[in-house]
């Protein structure tokens, strides 16, 4: 089993920054690729960045140039660092594991963009 804890979410005006972080604990050989995905009220999840396991990131066309995903393998952290927030940003943010063939999630961090 692989468990996932996310932290840093909150309220921050249009245009502030917030950096998300999730812990990995447990099972963590085998995990390849990590990521964070986010819901907002009334839509599907959707994926906003992956990396993996050799440090190669992917972002959503929605973030690119805004957001960066990394991760420290000694800490057993991958991190979520949000510039230029927007409005539109505005979800409950979920960190993701993949082990093998299956997926773990994170019980989410809300992160609130208004002014």
């Amino acid at each position: 089993q692989v468990q996932l804890v996310e932290s840093g979410g909150g309220l921050v005006q249009p245009g502030g920054s917030l950096r998300l972080s999730c812990a990995v604990s447990g099972s963590i050989n085998g995990i390849n690729i990590m990521g964070w995905h986010r819901q907002a009220p009334g839509k599907q999840r959707e994926l906003v960045a992956t990396i993996t396991s050799g440090g190669t990131p992917n972002y959503a066309d929605s973030v690119k140039g805004r957001f960066t995903i990394s991760r420290d393998n000694a800490r057993n952290t991958v991190y979520l660092q949000m510039n230029s927030l927007k409005p539109d940003d505005t979800a409950v943010y979920y960190c993701k594991a993949r082990r093998y063939f299956t997926d773990y999630w994170g019980q989410g961090t809300q992160v609130t963009v208004s002014s």
